[in-house]
């Protein structure tokens, strides 16, 4: 029996490629050809499960956090494909709470992450931009490729959240001249608009540090950036489904870079080609760290009960916990879920590496002895 194994990360424990080894190591001896498939849904650990299924090369490079001091970051090279993750730049934890603050931040180390791709031949990008420290519309991320922005004076402004509202004109005369070249596919799984009550600023400010004062004045200043960008594109962008997404980075992808915006599964799905290796399975494992409503809303487990379904492949999930509302997971295409504790521990110990692999393992091959006693084989 072939079994297809896309299995996601457990976040703080297990790679994808790990958990989709440790039920490989389950349930081979049961006769299973099993196929391991590293998988992400474009969120934290999709750069790592892309590097693996793809065999790409990881890159290391020195940029500046959202703050402006100098972190590591890391992507990965494949070719002229280059996987990045937004939040190894200017993600939300690289700056401790007591200093987040949206009018300060800026994506400028993630242009730099970009600008370091290219300049090693990268010119077709996927990239996760969930987890953002910054409401700066990609004004950060986009200086660092070579554009500026200025204000009424004509002084260049540096890019963070409070220099939206400053913005009045806009200098292309020194964008890396690599960056027309270049194709950028967004992993998004947000349809906020850039501004207003369901915009960058209001609905996910308040997570990176602002107050009630920021929010209003982070919001005038993307209102001002898409008016600013809308007279020199001679487009309005702002209400494209995603063009709020991390702190407005979707508008600057889409109206600068031209970039896609489509949900996470779907792209790494079809980058590494599930489709194809889908044939010929007569069962597919997936799951995640945890199993809960969130997961039949577009994450991994579901998205690939998606296509398992196009070809009538049935669907078996593990994770680490189950939530009570996981079970909307079974109106997706989830036969059956299983969670891999066989007895009470701590988080901390279920987490040790060691340990969730032995109780993937385990659950795993008993999940396959349970599927081959109902197709009746012995």
């Amino acid at each position: 029996m072939k079994v297809l194994v896309a299995i996601d990360s457990f976040k703080g424990s297990l790679s994808s490629l790990e958990a989709g080894n440790a039920v490989k190591s389950g349930i081979e001896k049961l006769g299973c050809e099993v196929l391991v498939k590293p998988i992400a849904d474009g969120g934290e650990g999709s750069v790592e499960a892309l590097a693996d299924a793809l065999k790409a090369r990881f890159m290391d490079v020195i940029v500046a956090n959202p703050l402006g001091e100098k972190t590591p970051a890391r992507y990965a090279l494949k070719g002229e494909l280059g996987i990045l993750e937004m939040a190894s730049a200017s993600g939300l934890p690289l700056i401790e709470k007591s200093r987040r603050n949206p009018l300060k931040t800026s994506t400028y180390g993630f242009g730099e992450m970009i600008a370091h791709a290219i300049a090693h031949g990268a010119r077709k990008f996927i990239i996760g931009i969930g987890g953002s420290a910054t409401n700066d519309a990609g004004m950060g991320m986009l200086r660092a490729l070579g554009f500026k922005f200025k204000d009424a004076n004509g002084a260049e402004l540096a890019g963070a959240g409070e220099d939206l509202i400053k913005l009045a004109t806009i200098d292309y005369t020194s964008v890396l001249p690599h960056l027309k070249e270049c194709e950028f596919l967004i992993a998004c799984d947000v349809d906020n608009p850039l501004f207003g009550e369901n915009g960058a600023a209001y609905i996910y400010a308040p997570q990176k540090g602002a107050d009630a004062a920021m929010v209003k004045q982070l919001d005038a200043g993307l209102i001002n950036f898409a008016s600013v960008v809308s007279k020199h594109l001679g487009r309005e962008l702002w209400n494209s489904p995603g063009a709020g997404a991390a702190g407005g980075l979707g508008f600057g992808f889409v109206s600068f870079l031209n970039a896609t915006l489509k949900p996470g599964i779907d792209i790494i799905t079809e980058e590494i080609g599930l489709d194809r290796d889908m044939k010929g399975a007569e069962l597919v494992i997936t799951g995640e760290g945890r199993l809960d409503f969130q997961s039949s809303m577009g994450k991994t487990p579901c998205g690939v009960a998606k296509i398992a379904a196009s070809y009538g492949v049935p669907v078996i999930a593990l994770a680490g916990g189950i939530s009570p509302c996981a079970g909307s997971c079974n109106e997706r295409g989830i036969g059956a879920f299983f969670c891999i504790l066989n007895e009470p521990m701590s988080l901390e110990r279920a987490m040790e590496k060691e340990t969730a692999t032995q109780n993937l393992a385990r659950v795993a091959e008993q999940a396959v002895r349970l599927f081959l006693l109902g197709h009746g084989a012995k």
